[in-house]
């Protein structure tokens, strides 16, 4: 256990001294990998080239750019702003409903895109002017876009669950399944906390113009694309017509037929949505090759087998356990990004939580909400320096108070799902 141990704080070292995550777990994993192998540094590069080469040719992964491609597709056909109009049309007259209408929205494209990141700065664009122009609190809408822009991670297709499916071995078709209520009862949440912010400042949410039947139905009528993407892809994974790897495909080519009937995309817009998927792409694979490195050199320690019997030994509750992992990811989630930090924990953790009987389902959506904490906490917290880049005019300390409320809501999303497990295993026991 003493060396895993020095690994982890090798790792943070390197991470304080601004080497790139995917580097200081490739470094920390080979060398530790050769320490664990009496230094025979051709074994370990063995183990490293063999990483490199099973992480290229996995087909399974190939799931991950395609979602991404769909995402960008999805953004430039514009249906963002149906989103948003539609979600404004129903309930744009509420105290706060603005902000409501910016979360809603960011769920109906989060079930398209896949990407936090992307939801974030896509409805940063599309409802920040719209809130500014009705009078609402800066804090209030850069905390309902930070906030609302988590659920791109939540809802499927979620490249989180992806990643999170490939390292546990975990049928990713029904990780997607199980995103679907806890995301439904997320958004609820959050809407909850524009409420509890207009209540305590009701001049940081003004009520918009009441719209009529016709001009809900219209804007209704407009997102027919959205619901037709998700149910095409969701739809044809949760009927087992096909698997999660085609799913994708399906959606990236629905979304870019989509995009070239509206003309809205043109052979450049389309080379550069591919440059764009193929540059994120990497990225994630160069810090899922470094995770994989170091993984397996805490796999070959003594530190997953210590730690269950540590936990064994107390003889806690089974639920104490995992709220305990709990805790402790949504206080890295404030010091760590967020991807790193779920790859660099999971060798650790995983094995307790098959150990103590639990479903990887269960604890896969888990993860992501946690990862949800993460994007907005402060001071790290990715989401916030996405608005802040997008939003100079506004302060940081600023949107800082404003996702106050929505991080509480989460934290209590994490609590219901702790507690009631079935929230999120229902479908995924219906799935064919």
């Amino acid at each position: 256990m003493t060396e895993a141990l020095v690994g982890l704080a090798a790792m943070m070292v390197l991470a304080f001294l601004r080497i790139p995550m995917a580097l200081a777990m490739g470094i920390v994993g080979l060398i530790g990998y050769a320490y664990m192998r009496d230094w025979n540094w051709a074994v370990a590069f063995a183990n490293a080239q063999t990483k490199v080469y099973e992480t290229g040719r996995n087909y399974t992964l190939s799931v991950v750019p395609l979602f991404i491609l769909m995402g960008s597709f999805v953004t430039r056909a514009g249906m963002s702003q149906e989103l948003f109009r539609a979600a404004y049309s129903f309930i744009g007259h509420l105290k706060g409903g603005l902000a409501m209408a910016t979360v809603v929205a960011c769920a109906g494209f989060g079930a398209i895109c896949g990407s936090s990141i992307a939801t974030a700065a896509t409805m940063a664009k599309v409802a920040y002017p719209s809130m500014k122009k009705l009078g609402y609190s800066d804090a209030l809408s850069t905390g309902a876009i930070a906030a609302g822009g988590t659920l791109g991670i939540l809802i499927p297709p979620s490249t989180i669950l992806v990643i999170y499916g490939i390292i546990t071995q975990t049928n990713i078709g029904k990780l997607f399944a199980a995103g679907i209520l806890p995301g439904i009862l997320a958004t609820f949440l959050l809407c909850l906390a524009v409420a509890y912010s207009t209540w305590r400042d009701p001049k940081a949410g003004p009520r918009g113009e009441r719209s009529s039947w016709a001009e809900r139905w219209a804007a209704f009528k407009g997102v027919w694309a959205v619901v037709a993407l998700f149910a095409l892809v969701m739809g044809g994974i949760y009927f087992g017509v096909f698997t999660a790897t085609e799913g994708a495909a399906m959606g990236a080519v629905g979304a870019m037929v989509f995009a070239f009937a509206r003309r809205v995309l043109t052979w450049k817009s389309l080379y550069a949505s591919l440059v764009e998927s193929a540059r994120t792409t990497s990225m994630l694979f160069m810090i899922l090759i470094g995770a994989l490195m170091f993984a397996e050199f805490v796999n070959i320690t003594s530190m997953p087998g210590d730690l269950t019997k540590f936990v064994s030994r107390f003889e806690l509750h089974p639920i104490a356990v995992v709220s305990a992992i709990m805790v402790i990811y949504v206080i890295l989630g404030t010091a760590m990004e967020e991807l790193s930090m779920i790859l660099l924990t999971l060798p650790v953790f995983f094995p307790i939580i098959v150990q103590l009987g639990f479903d990887p389902i269960w604890f896969g959506v888990l993860i992501v909400v946690v990862v949800q904490i993460g994007l907005i906490s402060p001071p790290v917290g990715m989401n916030l320096f996405v608005l802040s880049t997008l939003l100079p005019q506004v302060a940081t300390r600023t949107v800082f108070r404003g996702v106050t409320p929505f991080v509480a809501m989460n934290i209590l999303l994490l609590a219901i799902l702790v507690a009631f497990p079935s929230i999120s295993l229902v479908l995924p026991r219906l799935m064919k």
